[in-house]
């Protein structure tokens, strides 16, 4: 959408991506709704998994995501979408954040995949401030943010000081690029321009790009599996964060470079979609994790 906005397109081709994107979001839900009832116990094991558990506000930032899109069109759509994700994403928040203090935790249990739940505050405000919730979107983008730099501390802590991430989550590094690209689309809905401080999280996020760049032969080289599903959505945000700013400047730097960014999602997009497809045909969801 971003885009096609930048280029003055119709909106089509998002509007398809749109549906295409809520389709699946239906068909994975009713999935894990399906493995909830028949195995309600390895969904507790899941939850209570150190690194597992981080990824269950996924969901909620689904729900945010397509209420997102949705804004545009159809706020009376948008509406019940966002507050249930909203909901959805504090209640992950708070009980994960409980569940940190009152375990033990070891640093090699520490990776970027931690971001998910807390920083993913920051997506809430991206429907919640055109649909005029702004104190409640200010909330959890304070939120978000006061965790993003907790959390990038204790990563940077664990890569550097500490043991490497194993190798089948090397992409889960990917992730340092989306909480600032994030921050600056959420942070524009709630201030309505691109100021200094807009500004500041953009260069972040073009620095950890660059930092993803420079490791993109090492992270490209691990065999495929569900953590290379990462590339997504850090490199979305990033291409539209890109996009967004060149729309208020009137093009430039930023707009040839979300450009280029949104030529490679759509690449990394296809690449893994085909690389899932094949994964789930070789058995790849029923083998046991190494």
């Amino acid at each position: 959408m971003a885009l096609e906005r930048h280029y003055g397109l119709a909106h089509g081709a998002s509007l398809v991506l749109l549906a295409l994107t809520a389709t699946l979001f239906l068909f994975l839900a009713a999935l894990y709704a399906l493995k909830l009832r028949s195995h309600f116990g390895r969904v507790m094991e899941e939850w209570h998994h150190p690194v597992r558990r981080s990824f269950f506000p996924a969901i909620a930032i689904g729900l945010l995501l397509i209420a997102t899109g949705t804004v545009p069109h159809r706020p009376d759509v948008a509406l019940p979408l966002w507050a249930v994700g909203a909901a959805l994403q504090l209640a992950f928040t708070l009980l994960i954040l409980r569940a940190w203090i009152d375990r033990t935790h070891t640093v090699a249990q520490l990776n970027p995949g931690w971001f998910i739940p807390a920083v993913g505050n920051i997506v809430v405000p991206l429907a919640g401030a055109p649909l005029g919730f702004f104190e409640i979107s200010f909330f959890f983008f304070a939120t978000g943010l006061l965790f993003w730099l907790i959390l990038v501390t204790l990563v940077f802590n664990r890569l550097v000081f500490h043991d490497p991430l194993p190798e089948r989550l090397l992409p889960t590094l990917v992730i340092l690029v989306a909480p600032p690209a994030v921050g600056f689309l959420a942070w524009l809905r709630l201030s309505g321009e691109p100021d200094l401080f807009a500004h500041l999280l953009l260069d972040l996020a073009l620095f950890f790009a660059l930092l993803v760049a420079t490791l993109a032969r090492r992270l490209l080289a691990v065999p495929f599996g569900l953590p290379a599903w990462a590339w997504s959505f850090p490199l979305a945000a990033f291409t539209a964060a890109c996009l967004h700013y060149a729309a208020h400047h009137g093009g430039g730097f930023f707009a040839g470079l979300g450009t280029g960014a949104y030529l490679v999602l759509c690449g990394v997009m296809i690449a893994l979609t085909v690389r899932t497809l094949l994964w789930v045909r070789e058995g790849g969801p029923c083998r046991p994790e190494s």
